[in-house]
């Protein structure tokens, strides 16, 4: 074969890797206003249902978020997540504490035909969930809000924003 035919050989084998590797990967964004029905049943938006990765886009965790709302991983993020926890020493105290309060505040939630899924009682009452919520896409992951605690965790000074933006992202 010649070098060109190996070039472009490798040149396809690497964007197929690419490909392969970015549609593996969510990346969600944006903010939906969403409604819980009687049962503590969301519908999921189109546009985050539709970046669920394939294999498994029904199957995914909800947890308890440090702020007081939910955050729902698609299975192959949470599971990056659970490797860092689950692999810390269990004979250090800390790390016990963080283990038990991240593995207590988890449910494994699954979408239904109609691409909605059960919200557990416990974590309605821990995020405050009313009827109207807010939907957050925040890469990896997806943030579920009850509106006003929602609108009491963002930047209100655009100034201040952008003081963080230049902190954390300037080079």
């Amino acid at each position: 074969m010649s070098i060109r035919g190996r070039k472009c050989r490798l040149f396809f084998y690497i964007c197929f890797e690419l490909r392969i590797v970015w549609i593996s990967m969510a990346f969600f964004s944006s903010e939906y206003e969403c409604k819980l029905d009687a049962k503590g049943r969301l519908v999921l938006p189109a546009k985050i249902k539709v970046l669920l990765p394939e294999s498994n886009s029904k199957e995914l965790m909800l947890r308890r978020g440090f702020e007081p709302c939910l955050v729902l991983y698609p299975m192959l993020e949470y599971k990056k997540i659970y490797n860092k926890i689950a692999g810390l020493n269990e004979f250090n105290e800390e790390f016990r504490m963080l283990q038990r309060n991240f593995f207590r505040g988890n449910a494994p939630v699954e979408l239904d035909s109609m691409g909605r899924f059960l919200i557990p009682k416990p974590m309605i009452r821990y995020s405050q969930l009313e009827k109207e919520v807010i939907v957050v896409g925040m890469g990896n992951r997806v943030e579920i809000w009850n509106p006003l605690l929602y609108e009491e965790h963002l930047i209100k000074d655009q100034s201040e924003f952008s003081r963080l933006a230049q902190k954390y992202l300037d080079e």
